[in-house]
């Protein structure tokens, strides 16, 4: 496999880590540590807590800080984390992004304001308020979820500002890399959804936010740096292999469907809480058997 060509913290691929609960639902800090050092001896370059898959919105701000500070140790070197910020008010975004600063955090992860349809000023404002911290800050994309679009011209600005280095880019539109890179030349593309990870790949991608090495940690980075490498030998079939996979990042029960996936592979995934509900039978049925193909096919 090759090296790592990571430069910055938040460059490579940083995993956004599902959280392990317990049957009743408590978060099991010891089993997300594991978690945490066998996904960076797996090859992965660090980890992104807090974030969707972490079910952050569900925390209580006690377990949310733990869950930082586990992660950090657990990596064993601050740079490696990511951890998610994102809340409704600007203000609460500014003390999560604080707490990750002092933990040793190396950026931070940050959606748009997404209690209301914000315009272009909300969002600046939003973003330089937590910018102010200091540690860098890496924006999320996700307009389908957030209802607030990050435009290519929108990123320009805010990078301009002082206010992002970087964005995860989950609209699932792969031309907007090449208006990103036009609009904002220095600002980092990063991979936001599991099922374009080829495409923005090819396409200047510096870094792959990434669901499904949490139950493939070996396959999905063989398959990212093959992909920037710019060896489609390798990256297409593993991609083709992968995708099954890979397309559920972008479906709304992806906790759910990466923490089977994870169960099947042998890394406990586990339950998830409320409002998210178990697979249907279906479902289920269709993750495991992808799942149970790419092991079979030595893809773990």
């Amino acid at each position: 496999m090759a090296a790592s060509t990571r430069i910055r913290p938040w460059h490579g691929v940083m995993v956004a880590t599902a959280l392990p609960l317990r049957p009743d639902l408590s978060v099991d800090h010891d089993a997300y540590a594991e978690h945490v050092r066998a996904l960076i001896d797996a090859g992965c370059d660090g980890v992104v807590p807090n974030g969707s898959l972490g079910e952050y919105q569900t925390l209580t701000g006690q377990e949310r800080l733990r869950v930082v500070r586990t992660a950090v140790e657990a990596a064993g070197d601050g740079s490696r984390v990511m951890p998610g910020v994102s809340a409704y008010g600007s203000g609460e975004a500014r003390h999560w992004a604080e707490r990750a600063a002092e933990a040793g955090a190396g950026s931070v992860l940050l959606l748009p304001p997404n209690a209301y349809r914000a315009d272009d000023a909300a969002v600046r404002a939003h973003y330089r308020e937590v910018a102010a911290v200091g540690v860098p800050v890496v924006a999320y994309n996700n307009p389908l979820d957030t209802h607030v679009d990050l435009t290519p011209a929108l990123l320009a600005t805010l990078h301009g500002e002082g206010s992002i280095v970087a964005v995860k880019e989950f609209s699932g539109d792969v031309r907007r890399a090449y208006r990103i890179a036009e609009r904002a030349p220095g600002l980092d593309l990063l991979i936001g959804a599991d099922d374009v990870a080829l495409e923005l790949a090819l396409a200047g991608a510096v870094g792959w936010v990434a669901g499904f090495p949490n139950a493939l940690p070996g396959a999905c980075v063989a398959l990212y740096r093959a992909a920037t490498g710019q060896d489609l030998d390798l990256a297409l079939p593993l991609y083709r292999a992968l995708h099954p996979l890979l397309r559920w990042d972008s479906r709304t029960e992806f906790v759910q469907a990466v923490k089977l996936a994870m169960d099947v592979a042998g890394r406990y995934g586990g339950p998830c809480r409320a409002p998210r509900t178990p697979l249907s039978p279906e479902q289920a049925a269709e993750v495991r058997a992808a799942t149970e193909k790419a092991l079979a096919e030595g893809l773990g």
